[in-house]
């Protein structure tokens, strides 16, 4: 019987995830690099890791270290070389939540993060977190510089507070939701990479939505938020799914990997 793949951890997803030749008129399939290999690129290419340097950050043997790395660049010369689109999706990984003891890299900024953010919880409080300006939910996730933090207990309000998040950028601000140990995020647009990180963190998204925050809140414990479960970052793309509403469809995906997404 074959040995389980074990996850790499990953510190945070690409912003970008998907790369595309200026001419491309006859549509070439694209090739797919895996979040997993994608790391093993940024570490050893961008940040000068060794091999055992790489092995140790994700934890997994040098040679399988060797074994991706070695798939990414087939890949990455496929794509220059054939002139074909790059897509990063997918991957055996796990996503580095900055806790210590779990991370074991002093400069990671997650660790800031749960320095800065850390907000404990009882274990049978529902922390939901909102987009926030003004009242109203904000609708580009990437640029948000407020969240509008929830505690619920047996489909109550029970406490909120406003969280500043200091100018973090698009791939941080899932690292901010995961140090206040946030469930649920409500929200207008996200891009893609938002997501996934936010799937990988376990925390449950309802984006596309508008209006009050704290209305939207109690219209998501009564199970009557409308949201759009195909929701994009409407700064970029303003083609939307239809509307759904909480309740008739099922929140969040499947995980694999020890509860985080493969």
């Amino acid at each position: 019987m074959p040995r389980p793949t074990k996850c790499r951890k990953v510190c945070y997803f690409p912003k970008n995830l998907e790369f595309r030749p200026v001419q491309n008129e006859d549509e070439k399939k694209s090739i797919i690099l895996n979040v997993d290999e994608y790391e093993t690129i940024r570490l050893m290419d961008m940040e000068k890791f060794s091999q055992e340097q790489c092995s140790e950050f994700m934890q997994v043997a040098r040679t399988t270290v060797q074994r991706i790395y070695e798939n990414a660049r087939e890949k990455l010369a496929r794509a220059l070389v054939e002139g074909r689109p790059l897509r990063i999706e997918g991957g055996d990984f796990t996503l580095c939540d900055g806790k210590n003891g779990n991370c074991g890299y002093d400069g990671c900024f997650k660790q800031q993060y749960h320095k800065q953010y850390e907000k404990p919880k009882g274990d049978n409080i529902m922390r939901i977190a909102v987009t926030y300006e003004n009242g109203e939910i904000f609708q580009h996730f990437g640029h948000t510089e407020q969240f509008k933090v929830y505690d619920v207990d047996d489909g109550k309000i029970i406490a909120s507070e406003v969280v500043d998040t200091n100018g973090s950028g698009h791939g941080a601000l899932a690292g901010v939701l995961t140090a206040l140990n946030a469930n649920v995020l409500i929200c207008g647009g996200i891009g893609g990479g938002a997501q996934m990180a936010l799937h990988a963190a376990g925390i449950d998204l309802f984006g596309g939505v508008t209006g009050n925050a704290d209305t939207a809140v109690e219209e998501f414990l009564a199970e009557r938020l409308t949201y759009n479960p195909d929701v994009k970052c409407n700064h970029h793309d303003h083609h939307h799914g239809e509307d759904h509403v909480c309740g008739e469809h099922g929140c969040g995906g499947e995980h694999n990997c020890d509860g985080h997404q493969k």
